[in-house]
């Protein structure tokens, strides 16, 4: 991700107002960090402290202190029997045993997602120093799924130079991170957790575009169908949700385009939230947006439960974790309301 002096301006005044946004609220939004030996995790919760956007909790030892950051260190937190006994009620279907709970809440990544389930903090944000997989797992095993919601997906806040695409040159892109092939209920619970991601981090009406290689039927693959199969359940779940597909890209993005491949499209070329049919497509379509569009990633969102947990990746640097733990509150801040 880029520095804030380099992304897009519409990135630059989304940032600014979401910090003035968070900043605002009282008490001000707990954001947890599992992994506080790394120096760009104790970089950005500095920042955010010194900013006062937020209150940073660092799991870890307080070497060096920084001032505004609460530091834990689970080992010796009073917290891990509370934490332990709710892991152990989490997972006993699947076997957990107490000694089982002791030892994994022991570990930063369970005890910083046991704090976002028992509401002792808002929000978390990992992976800086952990892979993808081992920081869903944990999130999987310690925070409930939302209701009505049975799989976890991604959204990859995006922003462009041009203010005609998107909500002001803010598009979601999903599902970029975690599943590789959705079947067709899969894609439309996908598409449903994004369009609630656009209107809680966008604050925008969600205009939901279902990606393909094929407009309305200008082609016929197995590929084709799974996307048209997925905007039936969307319409049967959520009839009141502005969604449409199958559409190219250009279909979904612009108008005179929409118009002449999909006439009558209640999109009209003015999509805002972009729903990949897998995660080939998706995780090449934002790093070609990156690189050949001067395009810049503000966060990666995990959609699906029933707190907000969310990831950045291990290459990462302090600022992306400034920004996801941005976003990361607004989440947070609209669940709370």
């Amino acid at each position: 991700m880029k520095s804030l002096m380099s992304v897009p301006e519409s990135a630059v005044e989304y940032l600014s107002g979401q910090i003035e946004r968070i900043r605002s609220l009282r008490p001000p939004k707990k954001i947890v960090f599992p992994e506080g030996s790394d120096k760009r995790i104790l970089e950005a919760a500095g920042r955010l402290a010194k900013e006062g956007i937020l209150q940073p909790v660092v799991l870890g030892s307080a070497s060096p202190p920084l001032a505004g950051v609460q530091f834990i260190d689970p080992p010796h937190s009073p917290l891990v029997n509370k934490y332990a006994s709710l892991l152990r009620d989490r997972r006993r279907a699947k076997g957990m045993t107490a000694w089982e709970a002791a030892e994994a809440v022991q570990h930063p990544l369970y005890f910083a997602n046991l704090m976002v389930a028992a509401g002792d903090a808002d929000g978390c944000v990992a992976s800086a120093a952990h892979t993808t997989a081992e920081s869903v797992r944990a999130a999987l095993h310690c925070v409930e799924m939302k209701l009505g919601f049975r799989r976890l997906s991604s959204v990859h806040i995006m922003a462009v130079p041009d203010r005609a695409f998107g909500q002001q040159g803010l598009v979601a892109f999903s599902d970029a991170a975690i599943n590789p092939d959705p079947s067709p209920v899969e894609l439309s619970e996908i598409a449903i957790a994004t369009a609630e991601n656009t209107r809680a981090i966008l604050n925008a009406e969600p205009q939901v575009a279902l990606l393909s290689f094929s407009t309305k039927g200008s082609a016929r693959h197995r590929h084709v169908t799974k996307v048209v199969e997925a905007l039936r359940y969307i319409r049967a779940r959520a009839p009141e949700l502005q969604v449409d597909g199958e559409l190219q890209a250009d279909a979904a993005l612009v108008p005179a385009v929409a118009q002449a491949k999909a006439p009558g499209s209640p999109l009209a070329g003015r999509a805002n939230t972009l729903i990949f049919p897998d995660l080939n497509s998706a995780n090449i379509g934002y790093k070609l947006v990156e690189r050949l569009a001067g395009g810049a990633l503000l966060a990666v969102v995990l959609q699906g439960l029933a707190r907000p947990t969310n990831i950045v990746s291990r290459g990462c640097s302090a600022e992306d974790v400034y920004h996801t733990a941005i976003l990361t509150a607004v989440q947070a801040a609209r669940a709370g309301r």
